[in-house]
């Protein structure tokens, strides 16, 4: 590679084979990474928070809240490893080797597949439950929701070594010159990644929101016309379907959310577009994660609760964990 005399080096002691430093710009440079650094640590905090709050109290042990647990569990590692590596790349030189890039670009994949995975269980949890509430409460047990988390996580983990497993094998393949972090996704694996990461399961989201909403539709003009009814057994039976009607709006917006921003950055990564925009789109993706948890604080009066009594610090206090916060 041909360097300009004056050029600054990424590793000056080699002359012939290091890449050049980006193009410094102080102001915007500081100013792009004080703004990612604080975007990361709003999702590790906002995240912690829904960590502690499942993990911590006992009403809040639902397989519909262990699920949320497993998503917020991935998010914080995107605000916690992923973006500090991903301003690192984007911002300067990549100091860290070749083996720590193959690392990074596995750690991403691992972690946006197993968004995406709970995600469908999110939606496959609201259509059991709107649909099929008398086989709700015995077909997803905790057992089973605990279970399928952790066949997510691991064929998660499985599936990402397979789709970048050429670069796990020879890292630094793709790098033009020392201090560059590359990977390229052969067209093979990337065509299984377009089938089996994107098309098939906004595929499976998209069907099953459809149906929820479609019974939702029918549950909520079956409602009205039984308003007048006296017995309690009816009462309390509309008071169920609304609040699983509720549940499933609630977490209709998450995935909206998710799925507008998960979209633009897998099209972008299809296109192999390596430019600005491309990490622009890989940003918004990443702030999604911090999305989540406010979605939680906005309709789920629990959540709130939740942040003042770790805020204050009576999660310490004894018997905290049974505290009433439905």
């Amino acid at each position: 590679m041909e360097i300009q005399d004056g050029a600054e080096l990424c590793f000056p002691q080699l002359l012939n084979t290091s890449c050049r430093k980006p193009t410094s710009h102080q102001f915007e440079d500081v100013l792009l990474i004080v703004v990612l650094s604080s975007i990361s640590v709003l999702i590790i905090v906002l995240n912690l928070l829904v960590i502690i709050s499942v993990s911590h109290f006992r009403q809040l042990h639902t397989p519909t809240n262990i699920i949320l647990l497993s998503l917020a569990v991935s998010d914080f590692l995107v605000g916690f490893l992923l973006m500090p590596l991903e301003i690192i790349r984007q911002t300067t030189c990549w100091f860290l080797g070749d083996i720590m890039c193959s690392v990074h670009f596995y750690l991403s994949c691992n972690i946006v597949i197993v968004s995406i995975g709970n995600i469908v269980l999110i939606s496959t949890d609201r259509y059991m439950a709107v649909c099929d509430p008398l086989h709700y409460p015995t077909k997803f047990t905790m057992t089973r929701v605990k279970l399928c988390i952790c066949l997510c996580w691991l064929y998660s983990g499985f599936y990402s070594g397979l789709i970048v497993l050429d670069d796990l094998r020879y890292p630094g393949k793709y790098n033009s010159c020392y201090g560059e972090c590359v990977v390229v996704i052969t067209f093979i694996a990337g065509i299984t990644d377009l089938v089996f990461t994107f098309l098939l399961p906004v595929s499976v989201i998209t069907i099953l929101y459809i149906t929820i909403f479609v019974v939702a539709v029918s549950q909520a003009r079956a409602m009205r016309s039984h308003i007048t009814a006296v017995s309690l057994q009816v009462s309390v039976s509309l008071t169920t379907k609304k609040s699983e009607l509720k549940a499933a709006r609630t977490l209709g917006v998450l995935i909206i959310v998710y799925l507008i921003c998960f979209c633009p950055f897998y099209c972008v990564v299809l296109a192999g577009d390596n430019t600005s925009s491309a990490s622009f789109v890989a940003f918004v993706f990443h702030f999604n994660s911090c999305l989540n948890p406010l979605i939680y604080a906005l309709f789920y009066p629990w959540f709130r609760k939740a942040i003042k009594l770790i805020v204050t610090l009576q999660i310490v206090q004894s018997g905290s964990r049974e505290a009433n916060i439905l």
